[in-house]
């Protein structure tokens, strides 16, 4: 069973293109200015937040939002690396700029950084807000995305599909991959991961991957015992330990792009420098928000409606 964490122990961190995109491509979200160009993406991030916290009452909440596509530190380390991605258009870059402006008007604290991934913004934060946590807490990463399960270090923390209201701690993720959350990189780097163009090592799938892990713990350990590779109850194992020798070099490539970075330490980076009072809500600026409603030219509609929201939000 896992711990259930008191709401006032919980920090949120939010990875934010999964609720903006999410808005940007669905049918059920429209909206448009008074020239007829998409706001959806804004729209459907800005209504996400505010009912994130009207009905969730966070006391400390980071966005970390993605701004290295194609120049981040991976790139550098492997060119292919999510080359499956496009870069955004004229106005989805606009839209997401406005996510990130909007962020800090209704008062949270919004991460973004040339080098790294929204990932490594929360494995950063969440790293720090341990770190420099005088009280008990525990980390809940709002996202689907399950690369970020490397992340969950104790009983209390948990990944949050928001959208499916999906929740996975620990030992949902041992049950559902078979292995361990610290273990995943190793895992990602033997099998792979087609989303992000990680290549792994061909032929050795999640049944395998699991069976080496159990047995040797860490892509290293499996390095260390390729001489035992093939005593173990796998088909074709025999040959496993020739193919992962051959694929050496590209397995730990996969295994470092999956990594997480957790220890940032750039001056320059405010979520690498971020402790628990830098995450509390500040409080929703009102007249900034209809500022920023009628400078994205929002119709007169979608602005009464989203400023009716956010007065429940309003500073006393």
């Amino acid at each position: 069973m896992s711990e259930q964490p008191q709401q006032n122990q919980i920090i949120y961190l939010i990875d934010a293109s999964i609720y903006i995109f999410q808005a940007h491509f669905s049918p059920n979200i429209e909206c448009v200015d008074d020239e007829g160009n998409e706001l959806s993406a804004v729209y459907g991030f800005i209504q996400f937040l505010l009912q994130f916290l009207r009905r969730i009452k966070p006391e400390r909440i980071g966005i970390a939002m993605d701004e290295s596509l194609f120049c981040g530190f991976r790139h550098d380390l492997c060119s292919n690396y999510k080359s499956n991605r496009e870069l955004p258009d004229e106005n989805l870059a606009m839209q997401l700029n406005a996510c990130a402006e909007v962020c800090q008007i209704i008062g949270l604290s919004a991460y973004s950084s040339k080098k790294y991934e929204a990932d490594d913004i929360i494995g950063t934060l969440s790293s720090r807000m341990y770190q420099h946590s005088d009280d008990e807490i525990a980390v809940c990463i709002v996202s689907r995305d399950k690369d970020l399960a490397q992340l969950l270090k104790t009983s209390k923390d948990y990944l949050w599909d928001y959208s499916s209201n999906r929740k996975r701690y620990r030992t949902d993720i041992q049950q559902e991959y078979g292995v361990t959350p610290e273990q995943f990189p190793d895992y990602l780097g033997l099998v792979g991961d087609a989303v992000d163009c990680i290549t792994g090592v061909p032929g050795v799938g999640p049944v395998k991957a699991r069976e080496l892990l159990k047995n040797f713990e860490s892509l290293e350990g499996v390095y260390q015992n390729l001489d035992l590779i093939s005593q173990l109850p796998l088909r074709g194992a025999g040959r496993l330990a020739s193919v992962l020798e051959e694929h050496h070099e590209l397995a730990k490539l996969s295994k470092s792009l999956a990594t997480i970075v957790c220890d940032a330490v750039e001056e320059h980076e405010d979520f690498a420098n971020a402790v628990p009072d830098s995450l509390r809500q500040s409080g929703i600026d009102l007249q900034s928000f209809e500022q920023f409603l009628f400078e994205y030219r929002f119709s007169q509609n979608d602005r009464a409606y989203l400023l009716s929201v956010a007065n429940q939000f309003s500073r006393v």
